[in-house]
């Protein structure tokens, strides 16, 4: 019953997220957490800011976080947006670039949440489907549109569009703007950042909730030309100026600053995936190579779907989608190696 539902929601299918158990103890693969704990020195700063100050609003710009991802990132703050979580900074962004009536281009198979914006926002979607490969159809995000999303490294998939060909993106969308999302791009991944002092029309969005271990923080940040940014700026100053609270800001700030952990952090990842890649090829799984925290896998024997309940009986939990083209891939994030053994031991049992 929708009686009281404004027309714009009625018929809206949502986002579906990642299912976060309740009931019992799982090794939890299926929503990209990062399986280490988060900076030391984020969880300190955290602390040391949870005290009366939480009386006062937090500082709607976000000032001390833009100054060291400023810092750290080698943009000016006037190139960064800080918000509550990528997927804030998105929605934001969706408003800002694109307007009701207007079409955005992405790929058939990427991150959910770009057709739930669009409907939400009354934007139509040029959906381009992905190679035979799972690799990006340049081509076919190139014009008729009025801006472009990509996801890079992709998501489910994990592939990355090399930058050789982002810019061939880019170059053929000079009069819309171009959102790369890389909220995986810390495992292994090569940023578009270095590409925003040649084009005016990118706006990269990352997050800390993967590679900084924040994910229960809620902290996103974009990085594109002022004039890029302060049109996302008014979205926020539009719905909800204070969009980051102090502990976040404090911890944040201090995540970022703390180079040595993020970078060990990430290369334990990376390296573990590496290690999980070569088990599942062995036991007969295609692996989508990747440059993200999870690897894409099918086998051709036993369905997606079979290992999927399979796993999830014995205590494992991975994501499965059932959609065209990839209803027998499951996703499964990279936890600790401890968590990718016992995940392989398992797989091994599945597919004998």
């Amino acid at each position: 019953m929708k009686e009281f539902w404004s027309s714009r929601i009625r018929n809206l299918i949502p986002y579906t997220p990642g299912e976060q158990p309740k009931d019992r103890k799982f090794i939890k693969l299926n929503t990209n957490e990062n399986p280490y704990p988060p900076s030391p020195r984020a969880l300190e700063a955290i602390r040391d800011n949870t005290n009366e100050s939480l009386r006062l609003y937090s500082d709607p710009e976000g000032t001390a976080l833009r100054a060291a991802l400023a810092e750290v990132y080698g943009v000016k703050e006037s190139q960064i947006f800080v918000g509550n979580g990528s997927d804030e900074v998105l929605a934001f962004a969706f408003q800002a670039f694109f307007g009701v009536g207007d079409t955005v281009a992405f790929p058939d198979i990427t991150y959910s949440f770009y057709p739930v914006y669009a409907e939400m926002f009354g934007i139509n979607c040029k959906i381009v489907p992905l190679n035979d490969d799972f690799t990006m159809p340049v081509e076919g995000l190139i014009g008729g549109n009025n801006g472009v999303v990509i996801t890079n490294p992709n998501a489910p998939t994990g592939i990355e569009l090399p930058q050789s060909q982002l810019r061939r993106v880019l170059e053929g969308n000079p009069d819309v703007a171009v959102i790369v999302d890389e909220a995986y791009v810390d495992f292994g991944g090569t940023s578009a950042l270095p590409l925003l002092e040649e084009y005016p029309n990118l706006l990269v969005v990352q997050t800390m909730s993967k590679s900084r271990s924040l994910a229960g923080l809620r902290v996103g940040f974009a990085f594109g030309s002022e004039n890029l940014i302060q049109a996302v700026n008014c979205v926020k100053n539009s719905i909800n100026s204070y969009t980051l609270d102090r502990l976040a800001i404090a911890g944040g700030t201090a995540a970022v600053q703390d180079r040595a952990w993020f970078a060990e952090s990430c290369a334990k990842v990376a390296a573990t995936r590496e290690v999980t890649v070569r088990r599942l090829q062995a036991m007969g799984f295609t692996v989508l190579p990747s440059k993200a925290n999870f690897i894409f896998i099918s086998h051709e024997k036993v369905p997606a779907r079979t290992l999927f309940a399979r796993l999830r009986q014995e205590g494992i939990l991975v994501r499965y989608f059932d959609k065209p083209r990839i209803d027998n891939f499951l996703r499964v994030t990279i936890g600790t190696d401890a968590d990718m053994d016992t995940f392989c031991t398992v797989m091994e049992k599945l597919v004998e």
